[in-house]
């Protein structure tokens, strides 16, 4: 769905609900419908600040890692929202095409994550994991060091 497509997808939403702006609905539901008017005004204001600068302008800006992650939040946003418009439509979109549009787009997701996590980690360094290995075990004494080490003890015992 193109930014195109998009707006005048909000100005239906609009305009529906300027129709039923004088129908009574059930007082359950209108916290429920608040909440929802907010998080569309929300979408809107996210939706105006993004189509505010050029996509072009806005690539430049980030790295490939970082466009990756744009473009998928864009293309996922964008299909729930068209998910959302089925639903008030009617139409189940379970059985819809964009269900499986909305995977592809969260298996892609996943991919950059695991990238984004495999950046992250911490390199190993070998040298340090062996030292600490190696001072981290217990190593037995030989036996030849450890009558020595005795008799110097007995010795000073001797002495006082």
């Amino acid at each position: 769905m193109e930014k195109s497509a998009l707006v005048p997808l909000l100005i239906q939403m609009e305009i529906a609900e300027e129709d039923n702006s004088g129908e009574e609905y059930p007082n359950e539901i209108h916290d429920y419908l608040s909440a929802f008017e907010k998080s569309l005004g929300a979408v809107d204001e996210m939706l105006k600040t993004m189509m505010s600068v050029s996509r072009s302008e806005l690539l430049q800006k980030l790295d490939p890692l970082e466009q990756a992650k744009l473009d998928l939040v864009s293309a996922y946003t964008l299909n729930s929202m068209f998910w959302v418009y089925l639903a008030t439509q009617g139409i189940n979109p379970k059985e819809h095409p964009v269900k499986q549009e909305l995977e592809r787009i969260r298996t892609y997701m996943n991919r950059v994550k695991e990238i984004t996590d495999k950046k992250m980690a911490s390199k190993l360094d070998k040298g340090a994991a062996a030292r600490f290995v190696r001072n981290a075990l217990w190593e037995p004494a030989p036996e030849n060091e450890r009558k020595v080490k005795t008799s110097a003890k007995s010795k000073k015992r001797k002495v006082n």
